[in-house]
This record gives C-alpha cells, sequence and structure tokens, in this order.
C-alpha cells in the first residue's frame, strides 16, 4: 500500500488517508460504506486503492448518462447494492427563461450560498429552460425548503422521479492517443491543443488553467492518471491511460478532449 501512496500527490493525501479509513471500516464492520460525491479523481483514487483489495468491490452511481461526479459504495464483494443504496434524489427546476438564461455556475453557487458542501451535489444540467441536478437524499429537504432563487431570479423546484425525463448529455468527448516526453503540465498541453510551448506556459502562469478543480500556475506541474484539465479559450482534457513507453523512453498517454464550444 506504501508503494501505491507514494504515486499519488502530497496535498491528496488527506482524501487517501479517509480512503483507507473506509476500507478498514467496511473490512472491520462487513457493511456497506456510502460515499459523498466524488469527483472523477476522487473516484480514481477509491479505484486504485479499493482495486487492490479481492474482498472488497466498488460501485459507483451519479443518474445521469455518463456523470461526472457521483456516490460510491464500497462494500464486500458478496453484496449487490441497488440504486436505492446510493440515496441520490433529482430535482428539477424550472424559471422564466425569456428574461435570462441561468448558467452552471450560477446554479452552483445557489447550492453552495445555502451553506452546503460541494461533496452534497452531483451533476448539474442545464437544456433550454430546464435545470436538473443532483444531490445526496439527507440535504433533499433542506435545499426543496431553502432554494428560491437562483441570482436574482426566483426559481420552482421539484423532485423529479422519471428517469426518462433526465436531460441527454450533449457532451462529446474525443479520445485519441498521443506520445509525450514527460507529464509535465506545460508539455501535455502544447501536445494535445497543438500550440507552442511558450504559449501553454502563457496560459498556465495567468491562473488560464486548472487540474481538478484547482488553478494551477506551476508550469512543471505533474499530470496523472484519471486528472481533468480545464482550459480557459480550449475546453477539457482528461488523461484516460497511461499507455506504456516507446522505445525511446517517450510516454504514450490516452486523452479525451472536450472542445469548448
Amino acid at each position: 500500500m506504501e508503494h501505491l501512496i507514494q504515486h499519488f500527490r502530497k496535498d491528496e493525501q488527506p482524501f487517501i488517508e479517509r480512503v483507507m479509513e473506509w476500507q478498514r471500516d467496511v473490512e472491520y464492520r462487513h457493511h456497506m460504506r456510502l460515499t459523498d460525491f466524488l469527483d472523477p479523481r476522487e473516484q480514481f483514487i477509491v479505484s486504485a486503492i479499493i482495486g487492490q483489495n479481492d474482498e472488497l468491490s466498488i460501485h459507483s452511481y451519479g443518474v445521469f448518462e455518463e456523470p461526472e461526479r457521483k456516490r460510491m459504495i464500497i462494500c464486500p464483494s458478496y453484496m449487490s447494492p441497488s440504486v436505492d443504496d446510493f440515496q441520490i434524489k433529482v430535482f428539477s427546476v424550472q424559471y422564466p427563461s425569456k428574461f435570462l438564461q441561468l448558467k452552471h455556475r450560477d446554479v452552483l453557487g445557489a447550492l453552495l450560498s445555502l451553506g452546503m458542501n460541494r461533496s452534497k451535489f452531483g451533476d448539474i444540467k442545464i437544456e433550454d429552460d430546464v435545470i436538473q441536478f443532483v444531490l445526496s437524499a439527507e440535504v433533499a429537504e433542506y435545499i426543496q425548503t431553502n432554494l428560491a432563487s437562483i441570482g436574482k431570479v426566483k426559481v420552482q423546484i421539484e423532485e423529479l422521479n422519471d428517469v426518462g425525463k433526465l436531460i441527454k448529455s450533449k457532451e462529446k468527448w474525443i479520445e485519441k492517443s498521443f506520445t509525450v516526453s514527460s507529464m509535465r503540465l506545460d508539455t501535455i498541453l502544447s501536445t494535445t491543443l497543438k500550440i507552442s510551448r511558450e504559449k501553454s506556459k502563457l496560459l498556465i502562469q495567468a491562473g488560464k488553467v486548472k487540474v481538478n478543480w484547482t488553478v494551477r500556475e506551476s508550469v512543471s506541474f505533474e499530470l496523472q492518471e484519471g486528472d481533468i484539465l480545464s482550459i480557459s479559450g480550449f475546453g477539457r482534457l482528461k488523461i484516460l491511460t497511461t499507455e506504456g513507453r516507446t522505445k525511446k523512453e517517450k510516454i504514450r498517454l490516452l486523452i479525451g478532449h472536450l472542445e469548448q464550444k
């Protein structure tokens, strides 16, 4: 396990310790352990740590088609969780979109302003004048009672029980293989986005690049499998898998790219 942990970043250590605590808890008590909503990097860490253990299994669910944020269940491998075990509720928000078009950040800001932690919410989807979001069942009643407006717009919120009415994802990730000399942030950006090393350096130093929702301003920041990058003006990248090395010791990567519309 120590060998595994040293592959992760120092600032990920507190989360890793939590995952190991969850693992010990499930091994000792032989029950299902439900997490809050985890981002893709956190899901990757859970899978990397728990996946080493044959006696435990991991299940994840986020309601939407190809969800980004999911709740996970860690349990003994002989257990099979149901959808209900994930304790997720879906809400639909209606608002007068003739006057104003609400964006993802408006909805997230309104939810966070009610004093909730980001880990209590899953994905937020918007299509025309319909907004849908998922959240942990334990905060559902509080949100339903208190979310009366988003920004300056009065909204109506109701629970959505018909999965047939869920907003379908229109995101299209293009997967492509690349060969890079290193996992440095500036190297990956210039190779995958086909821009100069100098331009990638300027983007990073200007605070226009986020790795796993955190701005990283160091050009030499080391990327890892499972990382999600958000680059202002260029969309998003996912480091999907490391596919080994070439004869010249270059790294082969499979990367997903979601272009900014």
